[in-house]
Formats: C-alpha cells, structure tokens, sequence
C-alpha cells in the first residue's frame, strides 16, 4: 500500500502497546456490552464488502485521500490479524507479510473475511478476565476494550467503502448503524484516543469545545490547553465552541468523514482540534 494516510485508524506495535497499556480509565467504560460489538464488527464488517464490491478495488476513497479500495480491504484485514494477535497474546506477524499475502491472495473479499472469522473466534474464546496489553485512556477490561475497538476501528472503515461506491462521504441518515454505537464510538474517541501524548491536540490559547447529541444520547468536553487535552463527560456551559447533531452524524464527523452537525461559535477550533486528532496508522 502507499504512504501513510492522515484519516485512517491506526494500530501499534508491540513497543507501543507496552509503552501505552491501559486496563482501566478514570472516566465511563464503553456503553455497549460484548454482544453487541461483536455484532458490530460483523455488521460493519459485511457494509464494508459489499460496498467494496459494488465500488470496484480499484475505485478511490474519498475519505481516505490516496487510497483505493484494494488499500482499504486491504489495511481492514491487516487491522483485524493485528487485533486477534494481541487478543492471543502472540506477537502481530509484520504489515509488510500481512499485505504480500493479501496481494497474493486469489480473492481479496475472501481474504478479509478469514481474517474476521479468526477475529471473532478468538474474541469468542478469550476469557472475561482476559490478561493482554490495551493501548487506550477510559478502557474497559481488554477483551471488551479490543472488541470496542475492532467495532468502531471497523464501522469507521465500512463508512470509507461507503464514500467509495458513492463518490463522497455518506450522510447521516445513510449509514447503517444505531445511535447506541453512535455514542459509544464518540466516548471512545473523545476519552480514549483524543487524550493520547501520540496525538495531543493542544492551543496556545486554552479553550473548550461542547460537543452534544441531540437525539439524547450524551454531551461532551473538550479542553484545549498548550499543554494538550483533556475531555470528559458532560456539556460545558461556557464553551466557546458548541457542537451539535445526532450520535451518526456526530461519530462521523469527529472521525473526519463528513461534516453532518451544527457549529456556533468558534468553528475555527473545533477545526484544529479535528485536523491534530486526525489518527495515523
């Protein structure tokens, strides 16, 4: 594949993940029980497809600037071997490996549903008090924190197949999944990954960002420092910068596909808060 891609959702490596594991969080754990995300993941996992295969391999992602979709099935795939790894506890076997070997399989779209069966299977089998390294702030316990994580890791991707077979990123009321997921997603990106030293989104002015559903389903804050950022649960009264829309249009947004919510105020924050969490793989 090429280069690195500023919207796509990363991964680590084994030195990363040593150096950033986290089994708990000072904030809320995710909202969705195992079941559920499990069957986000294979809901997420079939949107991705089969828009794959409407779209064509060979046809650009819009979401994802540079990429085909031959990139993106195959980095899913990557992402979804890299997962079930750690969930074993086993050392990820190298990208380069792991891409020849999409390259060289017969059928692509065969290929990255191997690697989600062994996927799920290995989620299936972990034990609740699963014992393996974690890499985000606000996580639940592993085995539900990388099943969370491979959910909405791909849900964001299925999206991207979506803007490929359309030719722009989706709207709101087209995507297929539950405001529930919606939410969860925005907790785990606002309190997991946007506090992260690797990203660091910061101002050389401080500054908050409301952040508010309004289907109900929760309200956040962001804080900007020169020293990075913070969030938590819960609507500042005095933000400077306000964001509102639906949980979908929200998760979306907030992960740079698409721009379907409302901004009052400073917009220009929100906007550099955005392009400094932009995750890279």
């Amino acid at each position: 594949m090429g280069g690195q891609v500023s919207v796509i959702v990363g991964h680590l490596t084994a030195a990363e993940l040593s150096a950033e594991w986290r089994l708990y969080g000072e904030g809320m754990p995710n909202t969705l029980d195992f079941r559920d995300l499990g069957e986000g993941i294979g809901d997420a996992t079939a949107v991705l497809r089969n828009n794959a295969a409407s779209a064509g391999l060979d046809a650009p992602v819009p979401t994802c600037p540079g990429w085909t979709v031959r990139d993106l099935v195959t980095h899913q795939g990557l992402i979804h071997r890299w997962a079930t790894a750690n969930v074993r506890g086993e050392e990820p076997r190298p990208d380069a490996e792991v891409e020849a070997e999409a390259a060289a399989s017969v059928d692509l779209l065969e290929w990255l549903d191997d690697g989600l069966v062994d996927l799920l299977n290995a989620l299936a089998a972990a034990s609740e008090d699963l014992d393996v390294q974690f890499f985000l702030f606000d996580a639940p316990p592993p085995r539900q924190a990388w099943t969370r994580r491979q959910c909405h890791e791909t849900t964001i991707h299925a999206v991207d197949a979506m803007a490929a077979k359309l030719g722009r990123a989706p709207r709101s009321d087209e995507l297929w999944f539950s405001p529930a997921l919606a939410r969860d997603g925005i907790d785990e990106l606002l309190l997991g990954f946007a506090p992260r030293p690797k990203y660091g989104p910061r101002r050389p002015e401080p500054a908050e960002i409301a952040i508010t559903t309004d289907d109900g389903l929760g309200a956040w804050t962001v804080s900007l420092t020169p020293d990075g950022c913070t969030a938590r649960v819960g609507a500042s009264d005095t933000a400077g910068t306000r964001v509102t829309g639906s949980a979908r249009g929200l998760y979306a947004g907030l992960w740079n596909r698409g721009r379907s919510y409302t901004v009052t105020g400073d917009a220009a924050v929100l906007e550099s808060f955005l392009e400094q969490l932009r995750v890279s793989w």
